[in-house]
């Protein structure tokens, strides 16, 4: 078992930098012998402010390593593990505008390369997936940081992360059709926020989980309700925020809405739900 929670590093920050970079321009081979310890410096500075450390070398060099099979089931299961604690998902949570973000969002694309792994070699135990599941319910309604680009530090995206994490287990063979409607609601209530307005994509990235629970056999009905609520609850809501805030969060819905009926508008089958949207959209 690895503990990754175990503060001995193989290399610093700036260490891992230069060798990540010389990995990924083909100047220096992965080493295989030490692979355990440089994946736990990996993990330790996956929050880093800087943004090319945190998302074109660490990031792009994990996915690089599972999707070439660099990296054992074993160390993945851990990994997972660790990922789902309060050092990692959890971090700093229900925090808005500090560096924390970045932990907890690119946790979110760890565990999202995790699942796509799992969903291709059945290595994960259903507990474990099920775990999964709990604790991105949980963080996705305890994210306040919103946050898309941040100047200076690169990309946050907590919302768009945790949106490809759940892509990915919706498509696990172990979640099953059941499971679904636990997972709708969490990201239907994070498209409806009125702190901010999604500029960065958000949409397009929240639309896909939704899209795959229709693909794995969740009934219609259930998105067609909640567009019919959309209306009553926005007017709802405008009553408890401020003008400005109410912008946004109409403004949010729109381009979900929007997006949503782009993607399924050469669907014959679902044409039932692009009328909801049609409508949902005049009423708003």
């Amino acid at each position: 078992m690895v503990e990754f929670r175990s503060t001995e590093l193989e290399m610093e920050e700036h260490e891992l930098k230069k060798y990540l970079q010389e990995y990924k321009s083909g100047q220096k081979p992965w080493d295989v012998k030490n692979h355990v310890g440089l994946v736990k410096s990996m993990i330790h500075f996956i929050g880093t402010t800087d943004g090319e450390l945190r998302d074109k070398l660490i990031y792009s060099t994990f996915c690089q390593l599972a999707i070439e099979n660099q990296l054992e089931h074993e160390l993945l299961i851990d990994l997972l593990d660790y990922c789902l604690s309060d050092d990692m998902l959890f971090k700093g949570i229900r925090e808005d505008g500090t560096d924390t973000v970045f932990t907890r969002a690119f946790t979110s694309l760890v565990i999202a390369v995790i699942l796509y792994k799992d969903n291709e070699e059945d290595f994960l135990p259903k507990n474990a997936v099920y775990k999964t599941k709990d604790h991105l319910i949980n963080y996705i309604n305890s994210e306040n940081d919103l946050r898309g680009f941040v100047p200076g530090k690169g990309w946050a995206h907590s919302i768009a992360h945790v949106a490809d994490a759940f892509d990915e287990l919706i498509l696990n063979n172990k979640i099953e059709q059941k499971d679904l409607l636990d997972m709708l609601r969490p990201l239907w209530e994070k498209i409806l926020v009125s702190d901010s307005v999604y500029v960065h994509g958000e949409d397009e990235r929240m639309v896909k989980p939704i899209l795959a629970m229709l693909e794995k056999g969740m009934d219609v009905g259930e998105i067609e309700q909640l567009l019919k609520g959309v209306p009553a609850e926005l007017k709802r809501r405008k009553e408890h925020v401020k003008e400005e805030n109410y912008w946004f969060l109409e403004t949010n819905c729109k381009t979900f809405l929007k997006s949503f009926y782009v993607k399924i508008s050469s669907r014959d089958d679902l044409i039932s739900l692009r009328k909801n949207i049609e409508f949902c959209l005049s009423e708003l």
